[in-house]
């Protein structure tokens, strides 16, 4: 027959969707994870019927065979994937073929498959897998749908004789770790791809690719038989590819289309379909995931024992092994136990093995051999394992560590040793953190901010973190500080205020490691106020006695501030690549140094901070050549709340340029690189009016430029003296024709004094939709009640503080201050404003009532 008659290619697409519930219905809360084997060898099945029943319809040569290669290969056909296909010649086609050919792959994508194919004779197979790891692995995985048997079974056998194990096992490792790196190396990211992430379905391939070509098995029960891995380790590797898989799989039907990515839009419609219901403390979002990274983690592990045992099968052992003490050795660059049953006879070397490699840095890791010991005496990390006095011992030696300590923390993690000594910990494994600005599951961020104390301590690190790094190196025990890192968070997830439980664990901890009441205090101090310094830094007026006496307060000595400080630091730097910038370093640093005198006796007082900040300014003034009275015209407009609120540099910045212009009649406008090394500090000199702030924010609106930091003030003769620290929203830089354009452009819009437009408040991003924020506001009054605070919440989006500013105009309201953060999605705005209709308290509820309004929409 030349060519497929319209009516088989309909018979076909016809049984292909009459048979589509075999892999497109859904599972549900009572599926099993089995049950997703079924469904992938029902579609295979349907398909290679199809396929072969196409195929026969277009009357090939006999010397044709239809392959399946990839995951079709292995039987393995998920309702959207591909279906790759190896059309097998014994010679280049020609005439009527080729056209029968093109003809067959197209009818293919008419009966509603998504064909991927290739037609190659058996030398070319050869010659492309000689070349391509890619192409070798597709035909490792190749099986016959229909045609000649004869000449796919010789392409075997030359594959076979072609393929040099150790060369295509090296190159899969490459592959993998490759892979991982472009996955960051962890399978813990808030969207993972469950086939490509690390602790992914892919790894499991890779695991079964490089058995079968060195002939050691197709499966983990084979390979269990040739003692690669234990019957046990089998049918953990076989469950949690299940787990894989069925997500996966219904990942596939919940979109609707090839969807590899566990995106949030996904994850919640996602877990409802297999059944999880949300409860008091957890999403039934995070409930999937926490069980799909308990799943990634254990391939993790699995995979890292099963490769090390295929390399030594393909390569051969070491036998040079080198003791290190009674119970650990090295065997080739890699940590081992002497005996398989040093765990059983000794359960504490659990705990001292990673103390081992912390102090071995010539240790590349654990071999195959520990980490299974590891793997299978976990276990007896009980109740009884956890009282005994040598382990507690241990586990603070361990932080006790010169080096080593973030490397071995993970893989104590990793290997489920950590979560077994601390329960509390093991609850957070995996646990999601739905705030838009951590990027790391609760484990991971913890991890994150273990790591930025460590780095405090490490000269290689000090132009990173210089004044974290010269406290740290005065700080005694700076280990203790890694404690509080560790129980900062672990209360998460748990519903009520994790630092107030997370105190009660930390406390705990504390009392039964007997690390004594000083270390205790300092412990739960911390984790109690880990986020005091930052809601200080960030929501409160510096500037204010009584916040800094507060703050005192709580802190109470200066090693409790010094502590408070650097975990800090190291939590904010530890949630997100974008949270910190060197603006909110600059608040916390001021926020220390302020306290600290404040704890030493040196209680500042506004007329002594007047004069300091007024001193250093002049200094500043003389070294531009000024003469010690030129500031005076310009200064004697200005209260004392100015002089608070501003640095030196930036009162003789403004002073540079205002001096001889005190009494301008056109908007002035200057800019200049932030001193802090990030965004643009923006000066803004006009006659006041009601509008002024809403207007300027318009601007820095309508150019995509956000605002960081706003002080406002108004001179005793009506001027508004305006300061302004804003970045781009793309987080991209600015040039000095930016800088002169931004002046001319923002001074000529003040000086038209066009009528304020309409905000236009931009989408939500895909992120925010997924994870709401209820917006709140909060008006509160000073002690005299001549000012209020206010502080509104929200998710962020692109003219929302443009809307506020405006809307706050309306009312006849004067902003005083204002500080702008955004953490990831999230706004956190505070104002310092007065305003007349503020002293009715009609208007102030009518306010508040119109702010949460436009905070909702």
């Amino acid at each position: 027959m030349s060519a497929q008659p319209n009516d088989v290619r309909l018979q076909i697409k016809q049984e292909l969707k009459a048979n589509s519930p075999l892999w497109l219905t859904p599972f549900n809360a009572d599926s099993k994870d089995s049950d997703v084997e079924n469904a992938l060898r029902n579609r295979s099945k349907a398909v290679d019927k199809a396929l072969s029943s196409l195929w026969k319809s277009m009357d090939f040569p006999d010397e044709y065979a239809l392959v399946a290669v990839g995951g079709y290969g292995r039987g393995e056909l998920f309702p959207y994937s591909d279906v790759d296909v190896l059309v097998l010649l014994d010679r280049e086609p020609e005439g009527a073929d080729v056209e029968k050919l093109e003809q067959f792959c197209g009818s293919g994508w008419d009966i509603g498959l998504e064909i991927g194919h290739s037609v190659r004779t058996y030398e070319q197979c050869i010659e492309e897998a000689n070349k391509d790891i890619t192409v070798q692995t597709a035909l490792v995985e190749s099986r016959l749908i229909c045609g000649n048997a004869l000449h796919f079974k010789l392409l075997q056998e030359g594959l076979e004789k072609s393929l040099d194990v150790k060369t295509f096992f090296r190159k899969k490792t490459l592959e993998q770790r490759q892979r991982h790196a472009k996955y960051h190396e962890t399978p813990y990211s808030l969207e993972p791809n469950c086939k490509e992430s690390p602790g992914g379905l892919r790894d499991l391939h890779v695991l079964l690719w490089v058995a079968k070509a060195a002939k050691l098995g197709n499966s983990w029960a084979e390979m269990a038989v040739h003692g690669l891995i234990t019957p046990f380790e089998a049918a953990k590797l076989r469950n949690n590819e299940r787990i894989l898989k069925k997500i996966r799989y219904q990942l596939h039907v919940t979109t609707g289309r090839r969807e590899d990515r566990l995106v949030y839009d996904v994850q919640t419609p996602l877990a409802e379909s297999l059944g999880y219901a949300p409860n008091g403390a957890k999403r039934s979002s995070e409930q999937l995931m926490q069980r799909y990274y308990l799943a990634a983690k254990a391939v993790m592990v699995l995979n890292t024992i099963l490769l090390q045992n295929i390399e030594i099968s393909i390569f051969g052992a070491n036998s040079l092994e080198t003791p290190i003490d009674d119970d650990f050795q090295e065997a080739d660059g890699l940590l081992d136990i002497r005996h398989d049953r040093v765990f059983a006879e000794r359960p504490s070397a659990m705990l001292r093995a990673f103390i081992v490699m912390a102090q071995h840095p010539e240790l590349k890791g654990m071999s195959a051999r520990l980490l299974r010991q590891l793997w299978h005496d976990r276990v007896r990390i009980n109740s009884e394992f956890r009282a005994n006095p040598v382990n507690k011992t241990l586990f603070i030696e361990f932080f006790k560590q010169p080096q080593g300590i973030v490397h071995e923390l993970r893989r104590m993690n990793e290997t489920s040793v950590l979560g077994r000594y601390l329960p509390a910990f093991r609850r957070i494994v995996g646990q999601m953190q739905h705030d838009l600005f951590h990027v790391y599951t609760v484990d991971q961020h913890i991890m994150q901010v273990v790591r930025n104390l460590r780095r405090f301590t490490m000269d290689e690190h000090a132009h990173e973190y210089p004044f974290c790094s010269q406290l740290m190196a005065n700080f005694e025990d700076h280990w203790i500080l890694y404690i509080a890192a560790l129980f900062h968070d672990i209360a998460k997830g748990r519903g009520g205020d994790h630092s107030t439980l997370g105190e009660v664990d930390a406390a705990d901890f504390c009392q039964s490691h007997d690390l004594g009441d000083e270390h205790t205090d300092l412990v739960t101090f911390l984790v109690r106020h880990h986020l005091t310094m930052s809601n200080t830094a960030q929501k409160k007026d510096l500037s204010d006695i009584e916040v800094l006496k507060e703050f005192a307060a709580i802190v109470k000595t200066p090693r409790r501030l010094t502590a408070l400080y650097l975990l800090t630091v190291a939590d904010i730097r530890g949630t997100s690549p974008k949270v910190w910038n060197a603006w909110k370093g600059k608040l916390l640093e001021d926020l220390y140094r302020y306290t600290l005198k404040m704890l030493g006796g040196e209680a500042p007082t506004h007329r002594q901070m007047l004069a300091e900040q007024q001193a250093e300014a002049k200094r500043i003034l003389r070294l531009y050549a000024l003469s010690d009275d030129v500031q005076d015209k310009l200064w004697k407009q200005l209260d004392v709340s100015y002089f608070l609120r501003q640095g030196p540099s930036d009162i003789a910045w403004h002073t540079r340029h205002l001096y001889w212009r005190v009494d301008a009649a056109q908007p002035i406008v200057k800019a200049r690189w932030s001193p802090l090394g990030e965004g643009l500090d923006v000066l803004v000199y006009t006659r006041d009016e009601p509008d002024l702030f809403a207007r300027i924010c318009g601007y820095f609106d309508s150019k995509n430029l956000s605002i960081l930091d706003a002080k406002i003030h108004t001179t005793t003769h009506g001027y508004a003296l305006d300061s302004f620290l804003i970045q781009q929203d793309s987080g991209a830089g600015f040039d000095r024709e930016f800088l002169s354009l931004l002046e001319a452009d923002l001074q000529d819009r003040l000086g038209k004094r066009q009528p304020l437009a309409d905000p236009v408040l931009g989408r939500m991003s895909r992120q925010s939709k997924h994870f709401p924020i209820r917006p709140t506001v909060d008006l509160v009054p000073d002690e005299k009640g001549n000012q209020y605070l206010l502080s509104v919440s929200a998710t962020d989006r692109t003219g929302l503080l443009y809307s506020i500013t405006k809307l706050l105009a309306k009312y006849r309201v004067n902003v005083q201050t204002a500080k702008i953060m955004t953490l990831g999605g999230r706004a956190e705005d505070t104002f310092l404003i007065n305003g007349q209709s503020l002293n009715s308290q009609k208007l102030q509820i009518q306010l508040e009532s119109d702010l949460l309004e436009l905070l909702s929409i």
